[in-house]
């Protein structure tokens, strides 16, 4: 397997065609990422129009985007889900991807860095670097991609790029440089890489292009130190000679190309669809996602060969669900050719599917096509077994290959939902099973010590708009209620109990008696059942309906109703009659016990901690930070991210972050953003499990 060679291209396997290689180096794939209201939608619909593969440019407020086709999208003005489209410049296809910009909704855009080169990070020139920008950047330099900031809407009124170039510098780095700069007002853009000096009456609106090419020339040069000495001896280098270190300076991050634009009035928009076909990487010249081939620590690293004569190598980043032509995979080349017809394996599956049509998505259409290489995004329809992150392939030594993985977001906001109408329960796990497939960042939960059918997401938005899809797209009502809190029980000493079950009723009696001792566990360690029985006072075949009995009782809870966790029990000794001892005898035994033990063994109720970080104005953090201590939090640290916002990093109660969004957005006028991750369970304060106990016996009074 390949991977980059010094000086620009990755090294390719003898047997690649000139032909083949020539197709993909005509390949460009770039994913607009950002934040919401960045203007990435718009910015889709003037390449597309720019480049012929649209008549009109259609707009957010009208619903007429190509890529904001969904319902739901157009009626919310605001991008849901990641949309594929393809556009031709020259003889370049460009495969783009056009994400959401909301956090809630990274399940979709994180994915979409999974399938290009490029990340091109979209900043609002009249918002300057929001919290969105900088995560995003940061996950695609995680990536390896190749990084390039798009300043949109440049001809704002007050907009200031000077100081919005200062602002991207301090937040990404001094490497980030302008490509060109914004001119008369921001109505148009001048080059500042090909041509070193600005034509007459087009003078930059500040600095100026003899400044901006000098300095992305030295940047450039530095990764390459033939350059670096003619550099020094001509004081100048052709661009058209520097592709390679360009090249290899944009695979490692030397440099980061910014370049402006503004998508509603078209300024800069020509320019931007040259720099993607004249100075972002082909599919030879990016840094090669990494394949891990095998499972767990034995798993070892390799290179997919952008060869389109090799065995196919795919990997699917997104599955959508359509409503004509039903399930959809889409998928990205790295190696071998696909063409209707071609046999793939799913994964490590026995048995491959045959493609019947292959298809390249312009939003919701389908286009559909013969062939499709290494760098190309592709779809098949209806086949079952696809699924997000599946590797297709065609040879059975790939088996076991998989992509590293990325590192989602854990969704942690829930809401428990009950059908509306009796009888649409198996519905409404179907479709929730298939929502959850088409995001990584949702996830459904059946929760049988309370009969609920809980759904977790990212955030309060996030879980809204999956009630409107079943309401409108799955035809599934629903009622819904906060999830309970996992709250769990577990002991803090050692106790020891014993029950004799004895039930006579006329015929066969029941009997069974269980002597059992429960001891503390570390916090994590789960259940140990111990048998210490001896001389057979409880018979081998009823320890099995011992256990059962005290599982039962675990799951039920003692002193909350909420289950038990991080206890070991051992049978130490008990009785049992040779007529009446049966299975249910023992099992209600030692439900019994285990009751009793547990009550003198200090039962303490515990509750998920979670580590928050919230991302908001600096201003505003003193007063976060004291509202995080009104709800038990802990903070453990604050960090500045320049650009006057600042990370406020905290430990809290789960129980005390419910509609924690509302209260963030009163605190910050709407500018703070948070994430939750699950930490551990600690025991709840006296007071709290005073009140969880009241509730619990109220519940069993009733």
């Amino acid at each position: 397997m390949s991977s980059p060679a010094p000086g620009g291209t990755a090294a390719q396997p003898s047997n690649v065609t000139a032909d083949g290689l020539a197709a993909v180096h005509r390949i460009r794939t770039l994913a607009l990422v950002g934040p919401a209201a960045a203007g990435k939608t718009t910015l889709t619909e003037a390449l597309l129009q720019a480049s012929g593969a649209i008549g009109a440019v259609g707009t957010v407020e009208r619903g007429s985007t190509v890529s904001d086709w969904d319902p739901i999208e157009r009626r919310m003005q605001h991008s849901l889900q990641t949309s594929v489209m393809h556009l031709l410049h020259g003889d370049v296809r460009i495969h783009l991807l056009d994400t959401p910009g909301n956090a809630d909704f990274l399940g979709q855009s994180l994915p979409a860095l999974e399938a290009v080169e490029t990340a091109a990070i979209v900043v609002n020139a009249t918002a300057g670097v929001e919290p969105m920008a900088r995560q995003m950047m940061a996950w695609a330099g995680e990536r390896g991609l190749d990084r390039v900031v798009i300043v949109n809407r440049i001809d704002a009124p007050g907009v200031k790029p000077a100081e919005l170039l200062a602002q991207i510098q301090a937040a990404f780095g001094r490497e980030c440089l302008p490509l060109n700069l914004p001119a008369l007002g921001g109505r148009e853009v001048v080059d500042c890489w090909f041509r070193p000096e600005a034509d007459p009456g087009h003078e930059a609106d500040f600095s100026s292009v003899a400044a901006a090419h000098r300095a992305l020339v030295e940047q450039v040069v530095e990764v390459d130190a033939a350059f670096v000495e003619r550099y020094l001896e001509e004081g100048d280098v052709d661009a058209r000679e520097l592709h390679a270190p360009l090249e290899q300076a944009l695979r490692e991050g030397h440099l980061i190309p910014v370049v402006f634009v503004s998508a509603k009035s078209g300024a800069g928009v020509a320019a931007l669809l040259d720099v993607i076909t004249q100075l972002l990487p082909d599919p030879t010249e990016g840094n090669p996602p990494d394949f891990l081939r095998g499972e767990g620590e034995s798993a070892t690293l390799m290179h997919a060969s952008v060869d389109p004569a090799a065995h196919v190598l795919a990997h699917v980043f997104k599955v959508a669900i359509d409503p004509y032509v039903g399930k959809l995979g889409i998928f990205r080349i790295h190696q071998g050719s696909v063409t209707p017809n071609s046999l793939l394996v799913v994964g490590d599956a026995r048995k491959p599917f045959k493609v019947g049509h292959l298809f390249m998505l312009q939003g919701k259409d389908h286009v559909e096509v013969q062939r499709a290489g290494p760098g190309d995004i592709v779809a098949v329809a209806k086949v079952d077994d696809i699924a997000y992150d599946a590797v297709l392939h065609d040879a059975p030594e790939d088996d076991h290959i998989h992509l590293r993985p990325l590192p989602f977001p854990v969704p942690v906001h829930g809401l428990a939902l009950k059908p509306r109408r009796h009888g649409d329960e198996q519905r409404l796990a179907e479709v929730l099973a298939r929502l959850a497939a088409e995001d990584p960042c949702l996830r459904v939960e059946q929760v049988a010590s309370t009969h609920e059918t809980v759904v977790y997401g990212l955030g309060e938005l996030h879980l809204r708009v999956l009630l409107e899809r079943l309401r409108e797209t799955c035809r599934v009502e629903v009622d819904t209620a906060p999830p309970r809190i996992a709250y769990r029980e577990t002991l803090t000493r050692t106790a020891q109990a014993q029950y004799r079950h004895k039930k006579q009723t006329g015929g066969a009696g029941q009997f069974g008696e269980v002597h059992l001792q429960v001891d503390p566990l570390p916090r994590g360690a789960g259940f140990e059942f111990v048998d210490l029985v001896k001389g057979g006072a409880i018979p081998s075949v009823y320890i099995p309906a011992v256990e059962k009995g005290v599982r039962l009782a675990m799951e039920a809870g003692v002193i909350s109703g909420h289950p038990v966790v991080d206890v070991r029990v051992t049978v130490l000794d008990g009785k049992h009659h040779s007529v009446d001892s049966k299975e249910i005898a023992f099992v209600t035994a030692a439900k019994k016990a285990f009751v009793s033990a547990m009550r003198e063994a200090g039962p303490a109720v515990l509750e998920p901690l979670v580590d928050v970080e919230i991302h908001a104005p600096e201003p505003l953090i003193g007063d976060i930070t004291g509202d995080l201590a009104s709800r038990r939090g802990e903070v453990r640290g604050t960090d500045s991210l320049g650009a006057g916002l600042a990370c406020v990093r905290a430990r809290a109660p789960l129980s005390e972050l419910s509609g924690y969004q509302l209260r963030l957005n009163a605190l910050t006028r709407g500018a703070g953003r948070y994430t939750i991750t699950y930490a551990h369970h600690d025991p709840v304060p006296p007071n709290v499990q005073a009140e969880l106990m009241k509730g619990w016996q109220l519940r069993e009074e009733d």
